[in-house]
This record gives structure tokens, sequence and C-alpha cells, in this order.
């Protein structure tokens, strides 16, 4: 082996070593030795106490919330709206819709790799303290209707635990009246077209899940 490859590979396994350290450990179990999984949130969803997943599986067995299909869904009556994001390795994002309860959403999103995901919403009477899960999981699509539990912010965080780009496409219909989207450059207030009717209210507490 040349002398003059040695440095290169050992900074190539330091590489390696770093990731699996900081990033895919913190992922897969939820140790985290930097503490740069807890403020990525890569810790998150790898914590199995999740009391936030707890409500949102208690409600569903009572009240239709997320019924999914294996097909995309037919449009519901309201706006439509689509969105598009490039997540680079280990990065998250936090998409959310303000939605009246009751209203009812079509939606579908695929990345084109698998990516971890958590549905959920937080209702503006209560705020992050009764903030509901209704799936979390890894995959590369999700589609169907979603039936918002009560008014407030719903919708989704992803994060991409590849070491490549993931490239997510999201499609919805429905009675959505805004879009946020929350990602570690900050959080940005996205303005659907066609709204009639606006929702006014805030989930008291909220922020990017990475910074809880």
């Amino acid at each position: 082996m040349s002398t003059s490859k040695k440095p290169l590979i050992i900074a190539g396994v330091a590489v390696v070593a770093f990731i699996a350290v900081a990033f895919v450990i913190p992922a897969e179990t939820g140790y985290d030795p930097t503490g740069i999984g807890t403020a990525t949130g890569l810790t998150k969803i790898a914590d199995p106490d999740n009391p936030e997943l707890e409500r949102g599986m208690a409600r569903m067995e009572t009240q239709e919330v997320l019924l999914l299909s294996d097909t995309p869904p037919a449009a519901e009556e309201g706006v439509a709206d689509s969105w598009t994001y490039e997540l680079q390795p280990y990065e998250s994002v936090e998409f959310k819709y303000t939605i009246p309860e009751g209203a009812r959403v079509a939606f579908r999103w695929e990345g084109s790799d698998t990516l971890n995901y958590d549905m959920h919403a937080h209702p503006f009477e209560g705020g992050v303290e009764m903030t509901e899960s209704f799936g979390v999981d890894a995959a590369q699509a999700m589609q169907g209707v979603y039936i918002a539990p009560f008014t407030g912010i719903h919708g989704w965080y992803w994060q991409n635990r590849t070491l490549e780009p993931v490239t997510l496409t999201l499609e919805t219909t429905g009675g959505m009246t805004n879009s946020e989207i929350f990602s570690q450059a900050g959080e940005f207030e996205r303005p659907l077209e066609g709204v009639e009717n606006t929702v006014e209210g805030a989930a008291a507490g909220h922020a990017m899940q990475d910074a809880e």
C-alpha cells in the first residue's frame, strides 16, 4: 500500500466512525454519547416511551382519524396543495397544516428512499402538552384520508437516515387553511392558495420536533 494513501484511508475510517457514533447509533438505539442525536432529533423516534403515540392510538380505537389506503385516495373538497423538499443525509423537516376539527384531508407522500416519520398533531386548545401521534415508523410512501380530531396543526415529521439525499413529495386535497414548515433553518409560514375561511390560533409551546 502506498504511504501516500494511508492518511486518506485513516481519514475515511474516522469519518465513518464519527457518523456511526454521532448519527446512526442515536437514530437506531436512542443512545447519544455526543449529544448530536438529541440536538438533531435523531433520538426522538428511537425513544420507546412515547405518550403522544399512546394518546393517538387510544383516540383511533374510538374515532376515525387516519384511513390508510393501498391506492391514492380520491380528492376531498377544499383546496389542493403539493410540496417537494430534499432532505440531506440525517436531515429532518416538519410540515404542518392548520386544519379545523372534522375537516378531511386526502394525502399522499413519497420519498425517493425510505424515511422515518412521525404523523402527529397539536391542538390549539392544550398545545404541545396534548400532542397526539397517529403513526411512528419508516416507509417510502404513505397515503390515505386524515380526519382532524381537533382544531390545530396537523402533519408529519420526517428524518432521512441514509447517507444520500432523499427527495420528498407531498400532495393533498381537503380542508387545510394554512401550512408551515419547521426545519433546521427556522420556521416558515406557507400560505395556501384558494382558502376561503381561515382558522386563527396557535399550538402553545410548539417548535420543530428537533428542538423538543
